[in-house]
């Protein structure tokens, strides 16, 4: 991660006061990291660091939207939405997670990786579409009542089925690592030829102790019995969503296959995902992304 954490030119987007911000950005982080594998005093300084990442990114956000509105950015609404998302959901709930578990390793971990790789990604992508270069990833944002719907349904169907306090971390999840996870796609098809395909990422954590508590016995591996269980959970899950994803008896179960986190990257490089939201379950990290699409061969002229 030391190495992620390196300024490199290509994040520069050929805005003076946006790329001097970032490079400050990463610099805060690549402390960060070396203050994370400080035994004594790790915990203390890490506390100190995240504050003050959190407080400069509050003011590069500013400026940065300051800058969009005096050109004019046509983008800027939901650029802002971004910023806001990390600003307001995503670093208090990573800063809440760090709190509750007395700063581990683990939790620490999942701030370096998320925040490094929000960075990374919004900056190579969201950043430099402000000057034209490329275009934004994020052209629309199902923000409102049918965000509050899913969010209240997985968190309803985390609870019920994982037994764990759930809460939201991020409504714009953009494949940030948040540690060694188990990644699961289920396609369904409708029978007017409609997909829709849903990507699920849980947490290693997270699904050995699920499924060390539904088996009474403890596991310590990622083994065929383990990922077998994690796909039949993200089916029920799923089942749980059923009303609000509209999987009704015409939707029918296509497929559902494992994938690697390159497979995954690769996908979210080519896909826009309609919902792509992070979770904290309290005992590992679980993502969902949601794409829902018309069968071309079968769309209607």
């Amino acid at each position: 991660m030391s190495k992620e954490a390196e300024w490199n030119k290509r994040f520069n987007i050929g805005i003076d006061s946006i790329d001097t911000a970032h490079r400050k950005l990463f610099s805060i982080v690549q402390k960060l990291i070396h203050l994370s594998k400080d035994e004594n005093n790790g915990p203390w300084a890490c506390a100190e660091g995240i504050k003050y990442f959190k407080n400069y990114t509050a003011e590069h956000f500013i400026d940065e939207e300051n800058y969009m509105q005096s050109i004019n950015y046509p983008g800027y609404e939901i650029h802002k939405r971004l910023h806001d998302d990390m600003r307001f959901k995503t670093l208090p709930a990573l800063e809440k997670d760090l709190t509750e578990s007395d700063y581990s390793q683990e939790s620490i971990q999942h701030f370096l990786g998320i925040c490094l790789g929000w960075l990374t990604t919004h900056i190579l992508i969201e950043d430099r579409a402000i000057t034209g270069k490329i275009s934004n990833r994020w052209k629309t944002d199902n923000a409102g009542a049918d965000m509050d719907a899913l969010e209240n349904a997985l968190i309803a169907a985390l609870q019920e089925i994982f037994r764990l306090k759930t809460e939201i971390v991020s409504e714009h999840y953009s494949g940030e690592d948040f540690g060694n996870s188990l990644i699961i796609r289920l396609t369904y098809r409708h029978t007017g030829g409609k997909r829709m395909k849903i990507f699920m990422l849980l947490e290693e954590s997270l699904i050995l102790s699920v499924v060390s508590a539904i088996l009474d016995m403890p596991l310590t591996k990622m083994d065929k019995l383990v990922m077998n269980a994690g796909r039949e959970l993200s089916l029920r899950i799923v089942e749980h969503l059923g009303i609000y994803c509209r999987l009704t008896s015409q939707y029918h179960l296509e497929s559902s296959h494992f994938m690697t986190p390159e497979q995954f990257r690769k996908t979210l490089y080519l896909e826009i995902f309609d919902y792509s939201l992070l979770l904290n379950t309290g005992h590992g990290y679980f993502a969902f992304c949601a794409k829902s699409e018309q069968d071309p061969l079968r769309t209607s002229s």
